[in-house]
């Protein structure tokens, strides 16, 4: 693997030379170098979920939950481990209605 000096992300080869993923940065392939790279397929993000608190809500899973604030009964849910690996995890949840989010510590 080669990474861009500009910016650090992962280059790829083309033809002669590397080239950054996300600035464009291209520098020359080293040919004694060239051996030892791997080529693999471009990687493509049409199976992503987002999970940022901005992201589109599609594709999460909603659970039978009440909404604090309108008494709406689905809302989407991810789970994460928030505190020692003994602990339950922490649900998330957000009405598919209000946008109300809550947690449940389990």
């Amino acid at each position: 693997m080669q990474f861009c000096e500009e910016c650090g992300s992962l280059m790829h080869a083309n033809g002669a030379e590397m080239v950054c993923s996300s600035c464009g940065a291209r520098t020359a392939k080293d040919e004694t170098e060239a051996a030892k790279y791997v080529s693999t397929e471009k990687q493509i993000f049409d199976d992503v979920i987002e999970t940022t608190e901005d992201a589109a809500d599609e594709g999460m899973p909603t659970a039978a939950e009440t909404c604090e604030d309108c008494g709406n009964d689905r809302a989407w849910y991810t789970i994460k481990q928030t505190g020692a690996a003994d602990e339950p995890p922490t649900r998330f949840f957000k009405c598919t209605e209000c946008g109300y989010r809550w947690r449940d510590y389990g």
